[in-house]
């Protein structure tokens, strides 16, 4: 299992074969207007140690202003559309069907499996299988949002009221990180998207255990918890499976303790962190839609915190 540490991403670091085209065709482009200017640098080198004289430029205008560039760009679409060609397309095995909601500013993940037809919500953090295609539905809740995880692929937008498609195939288990690349308000420099690759066997029991009920209260702590949650209004807005089935507002909570980050990658998860997001949730993401907490007692406040934390 990973430790959450994600590498800065980098579409020069590719980790899934869809990256690996796109950072192949990005070396190509950058090479060759590497070597484009430099002999655009040349030539005015030499021109300028030349003595002055008068010269007839029309060849030079048609030959380097528009023949040249006319090749060098046809060439180079031809060669990126080429290399790029099938990577909208559904892939040919039978991929992991995800849905991933944008909403101001966390997101919502679905994960369907085709044999049961069975849906699994969770939110702020995509886990996928290594060597297996995901394809991922795009969708937007609110205002157009944008996904990149460089490892693993290009960009795509979300737009209300349309369903985009991205197809993700990592190569081995890892963490990668996201960003919600289209600027959508507030806080959306905190909308990250974390997406967590495991090994296919565990990949399918991470999924079996999030499908089960959140874990019943271990003690009395959590159990106080469990008795704020519901009295001090979280169920408004946040599902948590055993506890409150409705929510949609916000993240779901049912398996938050599972997650590496809170927040959409604000915070690392733990019981500490939790606390002090719930107390004052503007100090760490200013803008954010969900109600600081800072008026309960520290001891209520450790007693949420706790029950939210519980493993499963």
């Amino acid at each position: 299992m990973t430790d959450g540490r994600a590498p800065a991403p980098s579409v020069f670091a590719p980790a899934g074969v869809e990256a690996d085209a796109l950072a192949e065709v990005a070396a190509v482009l950058l090479g060759g207007g590497a070597l484009l200017f430099a002999a655009t640098m040349l030539l005015l080198a030499l021109a300028l140690r030349r003595p002055r004289r008068r010269v007839r430029g029309g060849w030079w205008v048609l030959g380097g202003g528009v023949a040249l560039p006319v090749a060098v760009l046809t060439a180079l679409l031809a060669y990126a559309t080429l290399r790029t060609r099938g990577l909208e397309r559904p892939p040919a095995a039978a991929p992991l069907i995800v849905g991933l909601t944008a909403h101001q500013w966390w997101w919502e993940v679905r994960y369907t499996d085709a044999a049961t037809g069975r849906s699994v919500t969770g939110a702020n953090e995509l886990r996928l299988p290594a060597g297996r295609p995901a394809r991922i539905g795009l969708e937007s809740a609110d205002v157009i949002h944008s996904v990149w995880v460089p490892a693993l692929g290009g960009k795509m937008d979300l737009v209300p009221g349309r369903v985009n498609h991205l197809t993700m195939t990592p190569h081995a288990p890892g963490v990668h990180r996201g960003q919600c690349a289209e600027y959508c308000g507030g806080p959306h420099a905190h909308m990250a998207l974390h997406v967590v690759v495991l090994p296919p066997d565990e990949f399918a029991r991470w999924l079996e255990r999030e499908a089960r009920p959140a874990p019943a209260p271990a003690g009395a702590l959590e159990a106080r918890g469990r008795t704020a949650f519901v009295e001090h209004g979280c169920t408004a807005c946040h599902a948590r499976r055993g506890v409150a089935d409705g929510g949609g507002r916000g993240p779901d909570l049912t398996h938050v303790a599972g997650r590496l980050h809170l927040a959409a990658g604000a915070l690392p998860n733990d019981a500490a962190s939790l606390a002090h997001w719930i107390a004052d949730v503007q100090a760490v993401k200013p803008g954010a839609r969900m109600p600081s907490y800072g008026h309960l007692d520290a001891a209520t406040l450790g007693a949420l915190a706790a029950f939210l934390a519980q493993p499963r």
